[in-house]
């Protein structure tokens, strides 16, 4: 919505976009890449899903996260980490126990 109340015209946001990164000698990229953008380093900052899902207004998690899963290649990994500390923790505490 303009600032007298009438609605943008999807396109002259683009439009604009387009001018903005032409000014300033910036590389061509849609207007929509910056959502892409934006979702994809909430996501490799380890900010929880769901509040990237919310913010993206997808009706579901399994939207932002089928869409976005390649953003986050090390969840395995984590995961697999968080467990393996856990065991190793919980065998040093039976250890000295001993």
């Amino acid at each position: 919505m303009r600032e007298d109340g009438d609605t943008v015209w999807p396109g002259s946001i683009g439009r604009a976009f387009r001018t903005f990164l032409r000014r300033h000698g910036l590389r061509q990229i849609r207007f929509h890449d910056l959502r892409h953008s934006h979702a994809s380093h909430l996501l490799a900052s380890n900010l929880h899903p769901k509040i990237v899902q919310e913010r993206l207004g997808h009706s579901s998690i399994g939207i932002t996260l089928d869409t976005y899963s390649h953003v986050m290649p090390n969840m395995q990994a984590d995961a697999a980490g968080t467990v393996d500390a856990a065991f190793r923790a919980a065998l040093g505490k039976q250890g000295s126990k001993r």
